[in-house]
């Protein structure tokens, strides 16, 4: 597995390799020895699975707050998202500051999102599907948000946000300078 390093060290690009012939292709996408050896010791307790229909949904950024904060191995596993990390670590250099990378089936890339940061995605192509591990389980009264498009947070979105497909509860999230800091 091949892991690149962002703009941001902690969020980290993983590559699995793919072994394919004529038959199609056989690829480890998660081993904890391969990312242990890495320097990357998570331990994944629960995966999820997201499909959007339509080019231009829009999910995020959310985040989940302590007792239960997430790390996140997200992937593509069908079409392509443009998927974004954001720092929301008062007290860390990068603190503001967001790492975006294009995942894509054909990639086979996946993005480490660690504790401390926000998530959010776009779809690019119709029928686009995530899945992703997390290393604590879904809480909802742990679960938290920042608006998306907050023009501080200068998220070069792939759509504008008249075209966006959102939630309700995406569209009205709060506004970064309105969170507070909740990872020391």
């Amino acid at each position: 597995m091949e892991i690149v390093p962002t703009a941001i060290p902690e969020v980290k690009i993983l590559v699995p390799k793919r072994i394919g012939d004529h038959r199609g292709f056989f690829s480890e996408t998660y081993s904890a020895r391969a990312l242990a050896a890495a320097g990357i010791h998570h331990v994944f307790v629960q995966d999820n699975h997201s499909m959007s229909v339509e080019r231009g949904v829009l999910r995020g950024l959310h985040f989940q707050i302590a007792p239960h904060a997430q790390v996140k191995l997200v992937r593509v596993v069908r079409g392509a998202a443009f998927d974004v990390a954001v720092d929301i670590r008062r007290s860390s250099p990068t603190f503001g500051r967001h790492v975006h990378v294009i995942l894509s089936a054909e990639e086979w890339n996946q993005v480490l999102i660690p504790h401390g940061f926000a998530h959010g995605y776009c779809t690019l192509e119709p029928n686009t599907e995530l899945v992703y591990k997390v290393d604590d389980y879904y809480a909802p009264e742990c679960e938290r948000g920042i608006l998306w498009n907050d023009p501080l947070l200068g998220i070069p979105w792939p759509v504008a946000a008249a075209e966006a497909i959102l939630s309700e509860k995406d569209a009205r999230g709060p506004r970064w300078d309105a969170v507070p800091d909740l990872f020391a």
